[in-house]
């Protein structure tokens, strides 16, 4: 079973559109939503958790429609985190607990204070005290805390600094560990991305641009570097992108469709959506 399916998901906000959104995530893996401010990535994440109404399309997760009565029983399965930790100001992590203990029918009160321990995070301390660093790990705390079989994450690592970072994507890969357990995170930061995710899907001004197996990206794309003399005989239809100096030319190119006697360079995911972004402008 697939953890979300999305088909021809459509939603239009005044000048703005985000038009056929098709995405599968399997089971068991972490799939990257990558694109730049305004391209459609939080409305996509509200439109997969039916918290806006969407114009057209379908969404179904772990097989459930995201309209159907069954979803809103489905929600205990799925831990969410959004770009801001939103738990009131005057609370601290012991009466977090509480609180979602009558919230979650699943509640881990044990599992919760491990992952404040492991956390660092001070039991007594009000949240509004909290740095954003410890504000994110308190939400990803709660998130993880009623065995969740999906998280999904809207820049949930944004703002925070390397060290931080690093440990919260190792809870996302020791998370995935169990081949039931999935997850979506949206990230400005696509070097963390491509440390852990499965899949990336890049949407760009409200498009999707691809979704895809990682490797199969890096099998794919490949960046060539020549002279523009030289460039004239590469074929026009395996460029992606390029950019040009005075006397030579960076491309990304489809690998398949070059000859089989080129030299590639790797194309990270940063410089395939930079490449096929900087195209389309």
């Amino acid at each position: 079973m697939n953890a979300i399916e999305t088909r021809g998901l459509c939603k239009t906000y005044g000048d703005f559109r985000l038009e056929n959104i098709n995405l599968v995530l399997p089971s068991g893996c972490i799939m990257g939503l990558v694109g730049e401010n305004g391209a459609g990535k939080s409305t996509t994440i509200k439109l997969i958790m039916n918290a806006v109404e969407r114009d057209s399309g379908e969404v179904s997760i772990m097989g459930t429609d995201n309209k159907s009565r069954e979803f809103k029983k489905l929600k205990e399965n799925i831990g969410v985190v959004l770009d801001e930790a939103y738990f009131p100001e005057v609370l601290n992590a012991v009466n977090v607990n509480a609180v979602m203990k009558s919230t979650y029918k699943n509640w881990n009160e044990e599992q919760y204070f491990n992952y404040i321990d492991r956390f660092s995070l001070p039991r007594q301390k009000r949240f509004k005290d909290y740095s954003r660093g410890m504000k994110m790990k308190l939400a990803i705390a709660a998130a993880l805390s009623h065995s969740p079989k999906l998280l999904i994450l809207d820049e949930a690592t944004g703002g925070l600094d390397p060290m931080i970072r690093d440990e919260i994507l190792e809870i996302f890969n020791e998370f995935t560990r169990d081949e039931s357990h999935s997850v979506l995170i949206s990230s400005h930061i696509v070097s963390d991305l491509e440390k852990i995710c499965d899949y990336i899907a890049f949407i760009h001004n409200g498009n999707l641009i691809f979704s895809d197996e990682k490797d199969r990206l890096f099998q794919k794309y490949g960046i060539i570097r020549m002279s523009k003399e030289n460039f004239k005989e590469v074929p026009q239809d395996a460029v992606i992108g390029k950019k040009a100096s005075e006397y030579f030319v960076e491309a990304l190119v489809r690998k398949d469709l070059m000859p089989g006697n080129c030299n590639f360079e790797r194309a990270g995911i940063e410089e395939i959506i930079l490449f096929m972004a900087k195209e389309d402008r």
